[in-house]
């Protein structure tokens, strides 16, 4: 799965890019990043892409051409990929939005916006609008890595245990369960005996139990959600 990224700072995905499970995943080549710097798109001797809003205001707003030379140049590159936009505006990013885009082929184009805003007719030029969460950040670059490694978890082979994927927080409506590991003992806190019985299936429903009582007492507005 490709992502084509849109951004004027393409040097702050370096090291996220380089590491951990989206390195390995670029290195075994099942996915890819393609960085698009807006620069190289700006307007006239030094390569503008904001200006000041109509109206008056603070700040400056990111201008149309650029953005729109940049898709084109992408597009060319690679027809056919899932344009979306960083927004704090947008719809909030959850899970099974996450899937949804992991359903794209042959990936995604993501703008990461800047400055105040970006210019409103940009809009007609996205299939999406996202936001990761009620907060504003500086841009949308943080916000497009959260999108890259949300969705590329669910490439296949990218994960190691797919059967993680299902048990996992969120993946069914629900907070996961309480793990815990070695040593049976830390500070006075034992692990639950259900788990050291070697009863596969009472600990199935200790885990259940568990994940509903973590999400009725930490997220209780997941609850609607969960599938019967």
């Amino acid at each position: 799965m490709e992502f084509h990224v849109v951004t004027l700072f393409p040097e702050l995905f370096e090291s996220p890019l380089s590491c951990g499970l989206l390195g390995r995943a670029i290195r075994a080549g099942l996915i890819s990043v393609v960085l698009h710097p807006l620069r190289s798109y700006g307007l006239g001797r030094y390569r503008q892409v904001d200006d000041a809003p109509y109206g008056g205001g603070h700040g400056m707003v990111m201008r149309p051409e650029p953005i729109a030379a940049a898709f084109d140049a992408a597009l060319a590159q690679r027809p056919g990929l899932w344009r979306v936009m960083l927004t704090p505006q947008g719809e909030v990013l959850d899970q099974l939005k996450v899937e949804q885009l992991a359903r794209y082929r042959p990936g995604l184009l993501l703008l990461a916006g800047r400055y105040e805003g970006i210019d409103e007719r940009v809009g007609t030029l996205v299939d999406q609008e996202l936001s990761i969460g009620d907060y504003v950040l500086a841009g949308g670059e943080l916000p497009a890595l959260v999108v890259i490694e949300a969705v590329a978890r669910l490439v296949p082979g990218v994960i190691g245990n797919p059967q993680s994927l299902r048990e996992e927080s969120l993946s069914g409506a629900m907070l996961e369960y309480p793990q815990y590991t070695r040593p049976r003992e830390f500070r006075g806190q034992r692990v639950p005996e259900v788990l050291l019985s070697g009863d596969h299936e009472k600990v199935r429903a200790w885990r259940h139990d568990q994940a509903l009582k973590r999400t009725r007492q930490r997220r209780p507005d997941l609850l609607g959600k969960i599938k019967p």
